[in-house]
């Protein structure tokens, strides 16, 4: 007798220790759910401040170039520098694509199809790493181009000596009077790349 109300006893321990068991398991995969949920909210307005950020950034820059008052000659002179660092990107982009070339006819084609064309998404990020500039400064440039358009005169690059004779020194001039620190940032940006390229030129000529 006593032994059987011993393994009764034992019998309804281990009921109970499976039980127990059996909510613990299911309490650890209740967390785990909640963690990995937890996670991916975290993920998600990660992504969403970042995108908020931007826009931020984006329309602080859009009021900026609306409220700023550039003279003509500094709008000719940094839409000149803006054009040749959009047509840079382009060429180079498009010549390490040719098969794509006329399929990308305009910059703003390569910007709509990179994000669904990996070839193309890591060509483009190759010519901006090359080129020193990021994201945020093509985005600026083309504000900037979409902006002034209207009201611009192109100086090209085989006119620098008529640029030349607006201002000596066109990085003093961008420092002073752009206020909006991602638009100055990328014109400084575009003007490196604009100088880089003729002194490249000039180097590829000589020899």
């Amino acid at each position: 007798m006593k032994m059987t109300k011993e393994a009764i006893s034992l019998h309804s321990l281990n009921k109970t220790l499976n039980r127990i068991e059996n909510k613990l398991q299911t309490l650890e995969n209740k967390f785990k759910e909640l963690d990995s949920t937890l996670e991916k909210l975290t993920q998600k307005f990660e992504i969403q401040g970042t995108s908020l950020e931007e826009q931020v950034s984006q329309d602080e820059m859009w009021t900026s170039l609306l409220e700023d008052r550039f003279t003509s000659v500094e709008i000719k002179l940094f839409y000149s520098y803006v054009s040749e660092t959009i047509s840079c990107l382009h060429n180079q982009v498009t010549q390490k694509l040719p098969d794509l070339a006329r399929s990308l006819p305009t910059l703003a084609s390569i910007l709509r199809r990179k994000s669904k064309n990996q070839r193309i998404r890591l060509v483009w990020e190759s010519v901006l790493e090359s080129l020193g500039l990021q994201e945020g400064h093509v985005r600026a440039l083309c504000t900037f181009f979409i902006t002034h358009s209207f009201e611009a005169q192109y100086y090209p690059v085989y006119s620098a000596n008529q640029r030349q004779k607006y201002t000596g020194d066109i990085i003093t001039m961008i420092t002073k009077v752009v206020k909006n620190q991602m638009l100055q940032e990328s014109l400084l940006c575009a003007v490196q790349v604009v100088e880089n390229g003729k002194a490249e030129k000039k180097v590829a000529w000589d020899q």
